[in-house]
């Protein structure tokens, strides 16, 4: 998955330090990175060829996080017609790119480089905001308001029926691929009721032997996933929400399409049950099988 960076180690401790030469910069406008990008790699400009025709950029830049032994940086902006190896692209172009831990490290500071543009002024009062020293975190010095960055837990439901897999697909959506059943936490829900009631407002499906198998922090989103596996309880006939789904299908192991880029904990968990292994599979918590939905 896009997260499994090994032998790379990422480092996401908060140890704000002034940039070294080799430190890399990471610098967005809306949903586009600015990277090179060669035969499907790609790279990022470092801080000695920045500050080499941009010596403002000493006092511009914001800690990140750190793979390795290297630091990365938010910049708000740079000298782009001076750096012509370097060019805007899509930040869901990453997806299919590499090396892993580069793209690891630009989405991951997308999701890190839209809070922070978010969180410039006080939801509560209006006055500037300002980062903290000490901690990943921005605060009104004003009415004392704290702001940590976002994210919004999800499911991911692999949903079972014999030798059959629910496939779907979102509807009004440029994502047209193949997914499974996927929604958002409500608040004061826990996470397993989350399955059920999104299988259900989706599909009209009652499910059980619900089993939690893994879990992915999903940038692209601001979202931390919860993948879970289950079983059909009773009849299989799919009522279709239409506002959140263009289709849903039960489709045969053998229909079940391959994974290209193995980057999303929804195609590991296809992949899976594809491969016959999804019985196999460690699942870390079975849940207990009661409804909520009548």
């Amino acid at each position: 998955m896009i997260q499994d960076i090994a032998p790379h180690i990422y480092h996401n401790e908060y140890l704000p330090h002034h940039p070294q030469k080799d430190s890399v910069l990471l610098c967005y406008d809306k949903d586009r990175i600015f990277m090179n990008v060669t035969d499907g790699e790609i790279a990022f400009p470092t801080y000695a060829e920045a500050e080499a025709v941009y010596p403002a950029v000493r006092d511009m830049w914001t800690y990140l996080f750190t793979i390795d032994e290297t630091a990365y940086y938010l910049i708000s902006r740079l000298p782009f017609e001076e750096m012509p190896d370097y060019a805007f692209e899509k930040t869901d172009s990453l997806r299919t790119l590499s090396p892993r831990h580069l793209i690891f490290a630009g989405i991951t500071g997308h999701q890190l480089y839209k809070w922070y543009k978010g969180r410039r002024f006080c939801g509560s009062c209006g006055r500037k905001m300002k980062p903290d020293k000490k901690e990943r975190m921005m605060y009104c010095p004003h009415c004392q308001t704290m702001e940590y960055p976002k994210l919004s837990p999800a499911v991911i439901v692999a949903v079972r029926n014999g030798d059959k897999l629910l496939l779907s697909k979102y509807a009004g959506r440029e994502f047209t691929n193949y997914a499974l059943i996927a929604g958002f936490a409500e608040i004061g829900e826990p996470i397993e009721d989350t399955v059920r009631r999104e299988v259900m407002e989706e599909v009209g499906l009652k499910v059980k032997n619900l089993c939690f198998y893994k879990s992915q922090p999903w940038s692209f989103s601001d979202t931390l996933l919860f993948g879970f596996f289950c079983d059909l309880d009773g009849d299989d006939t799919i009522r279709l929400d239409e506002e959140e789904l263009a289709l849903a299908e039960w489709h045969e192991r053998s229909q079940i399409p391959d994974d290209a880029y193995e980057i999303s904990l929804t195609r590991e968990m296809m992949t899976l049950f594809k491969n016959g292994l999804d019985d196999n599979c460690h699942c870390n918590v079975i849940f207990p099988c009661y409804t909520v939905f009548p």
